[in-house]
This record gives structure tokens, sequence and C-alpha cells, in this order.
């Protein structure tokens, strides 16, 4: 018999809040996480908007300022998710180079006996982008002896579950994946088969990303991919499936879920959020950064979901769209999204989160697989903002506007990336 494989501890940090309730809370209220960027100054850029963090105070996370200065942006979104993460699944996090525990975490025991069975595995797109941009900047203007010797671990995306290992003493499986933005699902749909097939007994798993800076408004803005027409109405930058969608709106911040093997979960009285139950990963060998338009890799990876898990399209209620508010990709996740549920199509719920807290590249999966919990413990579903003309063809639920009531006891999420990577998660509502 297959091990089966739940969903014991979350955390966040986003442009809407950084814990999980209030970016819940804000979710269903249809709230908006971008504003304009004050982090630099974008008079010469295209796109003047983002989903930048609010009130990210480092030493709430126990990040102190000796730890902030060796880990890039990314990295510290990463670590702070996971102290929520930790805390909830009851896994002790002490200072990663130091080992004294944080407060609140005294009284707590290892949840494993064996630390090579605790993992991490780890989602970040790009990496330490701001770290490179500030330190090219010191090498030219200042010479290279001036460059931080903290250059090369801030930049490499591995670093960021290294950090986490160090705090959670986890010895057991540690991967990185970095495939833009399905990173952070093929990060959970991989602790998923690990955990599955007996590697290890909990995977602390997700991700995260720091893109607004200079370098990556510059490349994405040229390449036509952000939203430009509303710089000056920022809450309303993001509709995905609206007829007047320009493109994406960038965001920092991610997610982190704790899985774990459902009899290890028992065994220690954990509490049980939700069980994932399918994976689907391709490619869609098309094209750099456009989707292929026939949705090709994105069927296949949803059918792959769908029958690991063992169950029919028409068994799920609600799907979080990667819905970027781009033209190209809308348009194929809804063709693929009709192809496989076929007459099933217009009874599924779909809502792209990012509606609310941009998109957070790396980072997006794992907060969009955060949704699915939520919405599977509360049987609501969040909306989809901005939406007032579907596009043509759009004929789907979107769930316009308005959270919707609905009992939600199947939920995927689709996460698609530039390189054609096509990754989606499944989960149900856990029953003993």
């Amino acid at each position: 018999m297959e091990r089966r494989v739940v969903i014991t501890g979350m955390g966040t940090v986003n442009p809407l809040a950084n814990d999980i309730e209030s970016t819940w809370k804000k979710m269903l209220e249809g709230k908006s996480g971008i504003g304009k960027v004050t982090s630099f100054n974008t008079d010469d850029y295209r796109c003047k908007i983002g989903g930048e963090l609010k009130d990210f105070d480092l030493a709430a996370f126990n990040i102190d300022s000796k730890m902030a200065n060796k880990m890039d942006r990314s990295q510290q979104i990463v670590f702070a998710a996971t102290v929520e993460a930790a805390k909830s699944a009851g896994i002790p996090m002490a200072h990663p180079e130091e080992h004294t525990v944080f407060p609140g975490f005294e009284d707590m025991k290892s949840p494993v006996a064996d630390p090579f069975r605790l993992g991490v595995m780890m989602g970040i797109g790009v990496g330490g982008i701001s770290t490179l941009q500030e330190q090219v900047k010191i090498l030219q203007e200042r010479g290279p002896r001036r460059v931080s010797p903290f250059l090369i671990p801030k930049l490499i995306a591995n670093l960021a579950g290294g950090w986490v290992a160090q705090a959670l003493n986890a010895k057991g499986v540690n991967s990185t994946y970095v495939t833009a933005c399905a990173s952070s699902t093929n990060a959970i749909g991989e602790a998923f088969l690990a955990i599955r097939a007996g590697r290890a007994d909990m995977i602390v798993a997700g991700g995260g990303e720091s893109g607004i800076c200079e370098s990556a408004f510059a490349g994405f803005g040229n390449m036509r991919a952000l939203s430009t027409k509303r710089n000056e109405d920022p809450e309303k930058a993001s509709r995905p499936f609206d007829k007047d969608r320009d493109g994406f709106v960038a965001g920092d911040g991610g997610a982190i879920l704790v899985l774990e093997e459902l009899e290890h979960a028992k065994a220690r009285g954990a509490n049980i959020l939700a069980e994932v139950c399918g994976y689907g990963l391709t490619e869609d060998a098309y094209h750099m950064t456009s989707p292929d338009p026939n949705a090709d890799g994105a069927i296949r990876a949803i059918n792959d979901a769908i029958s690991m898990a063992g169950i029919t399209p028409d068994q799920i209620d609600y799907i979080n769209a990667h819905g970027t508010s781009t033209g190209l990709n809308d348009a194929m996740e809804t063709k693929a999204i009709k192809t496989v549920f076929g007459e099933a199509a217009k009874k599924v719920s779909v809502s792209s989160t990012k509606s609310m807290t941009g998109h957070l590249l790396g980072g997006a999966g794992a907060i969009e697989a955060m949704v699915l919990v939520k919405a599977l413990q509360n049987d609501v579903i969040p909306p989809t903002i901005n939406l007032d003309e579907p596009d043509e063809g759009f004929d789907l639920d979107y769930v316009p506007n308005v959270k919707k009531e609905k009992e939600v006891n199947y939920a995927m999420s689709n996460s698609f990336g530039f390189g054609g990577h096509n990754a989606v998660i499944l989960m149900k509502k856990y029953k003993a």
C-alpha cells in the first residue's frame, strides 16, 4: 500500500499579509496587495507597480542583523514563512548558526526520531537577483575587493533550503527546484512523491521569491510581460481572464507547507489540514517564454495529477488557476481546463489569487497550494478580483470579484513557467 501524505503545517509572507490567517481573510474579502513600488525610483520603467511586502520585520521572524546580512531577500522570505509553518507543525526551530532555540519553540521535541527522515525541498525561480545587481554595481564602482564575501551564498538558489535545514536540523532529502513559475509547485509535488516512496517521513516544502528590483523590472518590462495600463490604479492591474488584462504584476513572497506521512502524523497527534493525492509535471518543448497554445503539456500534467489521485475530473470542485493576467497564459489555461474536464468544466470553480497577491514567481505555486488547503478546510473559494468582462471564449466559473461558498472535497493548483514547465498539484479534504 502506498503511503498517504498529509499537510500538518503552513506559513506565508506575501503582499497581503505576513501570516496564513490574515492572508486568507484578505483573500476572501477580495483585497489587493498591489501598490506603487517604493523600494526604487520607477520613473524610467514601463511598469511602476508591484506586490511589495508590508511591515516585514525580520526580528519578528528571529532573523537578527548578522543573519540578515548573509541572506538575500528571497532567503529571508523563505525563512520567515518557515517560522510560522514549523510552529504550526510542531517542529522545533533554532538559530541556524548559534543553534539556540528560538522563542516559542522551547518546549517542542523533534517530531522525527531520526533527523535524516526530515527533509527540505524548495522552489526558487531566480534567487538572489537583487544581491547580484547590488554587488555588480559595487564591483564596477569600487573594485573586486569590495564585493561581499557573501555574494555567492546569497545568490545561489539552494541556500534558501540550506538555511531552513540548519534551523530545523533537517538532515534528510534536500533539493531545490528552479523551474521558473512552476518551481515551488514542483518542490511540493516532489516532496509528496519522496514521502510516498518512503524516502522521508516529513518534508518542509514550498518556496519564495524577491523579484521587485531594478534589473528584474527592466528585463520583464522590456519583454512586455508586465502590466503597464494601470500604473496609476495599481489595485486594478492584475486582472486574470479579463478582456482588458495587459500583463502580470510581480510580487515578493512565498509560502511553506509541511508534508508528512499520515501514520507518522497520527502517531504524534499532529493537526492534519489536508491530504495531497496527485501530482503531474510535463514540458511544452515549444518556446522560451510562451506557453504552447495547443495546451498539450498543461493538459497532460492535469491528467497525470488526476490519474495519480485515482479520481475523475468531475470530482474536482476547485482549481486555483495559474491565472497570470497575461493574454497567452489565460487563454492556454482555459483551453486546457475545457479539454480535460469536458462538460464538467462548467461546474468546476476556477479562481486566480494572483489577482490579489500579484505573481510571486518561484513562490507562486506554494502560496496557491496554501489556498487549496484553506479552501478544503473551509468550503469557500476566494475570488478572482478585477474580472469585470471575461475575454471572448472565457466562459468558465472564474468566481468573479466575490468569494463563493461551496463544498470543496478535491482542489487542484496549476503552475506554468517560462521554459515550458508545467506542474499540477491535487489535494483532497482529509478523512481518517
